[in-house]
């Protein structure tokens, strides 16, 4: 087996980092579903499944590297907004958090001399500077909409919700992606 290191440690916090940020995007999404706004609802749930992968990229990458891996529970996602706006805000929040527990990631990969574990965390650099593009793209649209839901979502029908498209440089998932 390999010596579990802090970078590790870290890693394996991701998991459950990764597990949180996918019951969170279910929760916004069943708030747009709750809300008659299918398009934003669309989006959210295929960022769920998203993040899910993701969690099950780093159990693959333990299972790869012949190491023990636990799954972690999950702190109960937020499920209460007082806006169409409030969960995209999270959303955009959550992506920034993601990405600096990412850049600490590459960081302590680096520091510990862990070339595999820097080599691996690099795709999920280039992930979240989408992610977080994304987030930020829609937290503008849904400014400048001014309430007007209809142009909101057909914003994100056009620009989000066309046909899915596998990217070739992801790590595998634990059990194949869904």
């Amino acid at each position: 087996m390999t010596e579990f290191t802090k970078f590790h440690q870290l890693l394996h916090d991701q998991i459950g980092n990764e597990f949180y940020a996918s019951q969170q995007y279910i929760a916004v999404a069943t708030y747009f579903d709750n809300h008659d706004m299918p398009q934003l609802a669309k989006l959210f749930y295929r960022q769920a499944v998203e993040e899910r992968n993701h969690a099950m990229i780093i159990v693959q990458y333990f299972l790869d590297r012949d190491m023990e891996v636990e799954i972690p529970g999950v702190s109960a996602p937020n499920n209460k907004f007082e806006d169409y706006k409030a969960p995209i805000e999270l959303a955009l929040e959550q992506e920034k958090t993601v990405t600096q527990q990412i850049v600490d990631l590459a960081k302590s990969a680096r520091d510990t001399g862990d070339y595999l574990g820097e080599q691996f965390v690099q795709w999920f650099l280039k992930e979240q500077v989408e992610e977080v593009a994304t987030m930020t793209t829609l937290q503008t649209i849904a400014d400048r909409c001014k309430g007007n839901l209809f142009d909101l979502e057909n914003f994100v029908e056009r620009e989000f919700n066309g046909p899915e498209t596998d990217d070739p440089t992801a790590p595998p998932v634990a059990g194949g992606n869904i």
